[in-house]
């Protein structure tokens, strides 16, 4: 048997501080902390980033058919706010993903999930930043030069961490302010555009060649990059006032509305662009808009949204990039520089982010053809490799036995839990050879991080983990939100 030199800690409430981990901002003090409308913002912030401006060319390679996935994709993400909702509340603290799966399978599931998280965070960034440019490209660097351009998502890759390190309050700013921004022409076109739509745009039902299964099951895989960010709030819970409340309401509010947005907004597109065109726009909202009011102004004001609201996601992004290490950094199972902060936030964390997603960024467009799908397909394998791992966690946590619940919450619970997990099992095996390839080379480059992170703690084996104490809320007894 393993000797545990580390005593157990939910949320390092049993374990004194690390003296070399700064605490020089307490995140409970209120002037620090986040309300319901920001957690919203955040949510969907972080989901509504450049991804859905330039999705519908990624998913014009499928045809209409991609639009089924993109509702499967809905059905499995509201599944999924749903149960990180309910993990918020039971596993108090910042961590989301991290936190759950060491709560209930120990050290090693912990700090996967967490660093599974963070190459998705700096991955993800990426892949927005180059989103971005195809729509700043409508301004300048109209050549599309691989130089300019990545220059272009260098930039909008260091905007928003220099952002975060002014602080949680202008982050938060921020954050709002791009939201609002980027909703109103989105959702002109999810309304507006629909009207503006012609039958012979959209084209073959599926031109991708595949099977209608396959086809459905390789666009999943790249629609579901435009969810990744509904479990920002569970991420960064211990900088949200009143979580148990505000958590899991912003998780299901901020994903349902950003997916009424992307549904209806993806169709107008199909519809207002014809597919053969659509598979070589890199700006295809701007095509929508100036198809509807037959100028090139329409295009430049969507792109002028798209580029907001790519700095807004970005920003939000780079936030919860730091967050996850900061949460595993106080438990010992991440290198402890990422446990500092400044200013009250995690600053080494966000530079860190920073540069990777700077390094991969310049890495895939001077290797990869279709620059965008790549780093999307990787950022959702590691992504979903947490989903997994959550929607377990809390499967295993409702069939503990000695739990008093009523019967009709326990199988609901059961149910919305195993759609999560059938989901992700589901997305991951459309993810494609070459994203699986990659993603698990960086997910097992985690191992050697994590044998040194145990030998400099002199400890073999699991660190033993005390459940959380749980009482069921009215809200949850009356089955209400």
């Amino acid at each position: 048997m393993a000797t545990v030199l580390i005593p157990p800690r939910p949320e390092a409430a049993d374990r004194p501080p690390d003296p070399q981990v700064s605490t020089d901002t307490d995140v409970a003090d209120t002037g620090h902390l986040i309300g319901l409308p920001t957690a919203t913002a955040l949510v969907m912030g972080s989901i509504i980033g450049t991804g859905v401006f330039a999705l519908p060319s990624a998913l014009a390679a499928f045809g209409p058919i991609s639009l089924v996935a993109f509702v499967v994709v809905t059905i499995g993400a509201v599944a999924l706010a749903k149960v990180y909702g309910s993990l918020s509340k039971r596993v108090p603290g910042s961590g989301g993903p991290y936190l759950y799966a060491r709560d209930a399978f120990g050290d090693f599931a912990g700090f996967l999930n967490a660093w599974s998280y963070w190459i998705t965070a700096w991955a993800g960034n990426a892949a927005i930043a180059v989103a971005w440019v195809g729509y700043v490209e409508v301004f300048v660097n109209k050549g599309h030069h691989t130089a300019g351009a990545i220059v272009i998502a260098l930039v909008g890759l260091w905007l928003p961490a220099m952002v975060n390190l002014t602080g949680i309050r202008n982050m938060g700013a921020f954050q709002i302010v791009t939201t609002v921004i980027k909703f109103v022409p989105l959702l002109f076109m999810a309304t507006v555009g629909l009207v503006f739509m012609k039958t012979a745009n959209f084209g073959a039902f599926n031109v991708s060649g595949l099977s209608a299964r396959g086809a459905i099951s390789a666009a999943a895989a790249i629609a579901l990059f435009s969810f990744l960010g509904l479990e920002t709030a569970s991420v960064a819970a211990g900088r949200v006032r009143d979580p148990g409340r505000n958590v899991r309401r912003a998780t299901v509010y901020g994903t349902t509305a950003s997916a009424f947005v992307y549904i209806l907004g993806t169709l107008a597109v199909f519809g207002l662009v014809a597919n053969a065109a659509l598979q070589k726009s890199v700006a295809p909202f701007s095509d929508a808009a100036n198809a509807i009011f037959h100028g090139g102004w329409a295009g430049n004001v969507m792109a002028v949204a798209a580029i907001i609201s790519g700095i807004g996601c970005l920003n939000g992004w780079t936030m919860i990039c730091a967050e996850m290490p900061y949460a595993a950094a106080k438990d010992g199972l991440f290198p402890k520089s990422f446990g500092r902060t400044r200013r009250g936030v995690p600053a080494f964390g966000i530079l860190a982010g920073a540069v990777f997603a700077s390094i991969i960024t310049i890495f895939s467009y001077t290797h990869f053809k279709n620059v965008f799908t790549t780093i999307v397909l990787l950022s959702v394998l590691t992504a979903v490799i947490p989903y997994l791992f959550s929607a377990a966690a809390q499967i295993y946590w409702l069939v503990i036995p000695g739990r008093d619940l009523r019967w009709k919450h326990l199988v609901r619970d059961l149910v919305v839990a195993t759609l999560g997990l059938g989901f992700s099992f589901w997305t991951l095996a459309g993810s494609g050879y070459q994203a699986v390839y990659y993603g698990v080379f960086v997910l097992l480059l985690g191992v050697p991080v994590y044998i040194w992170l145990k030998a400099a703690r002199h400890e073999y084996g699991e660190s033993p983990v005390v459940p959380v104490a749980y009482t069921p809320s009215a809200d949850e007894v009356h089955g209400s939100l």
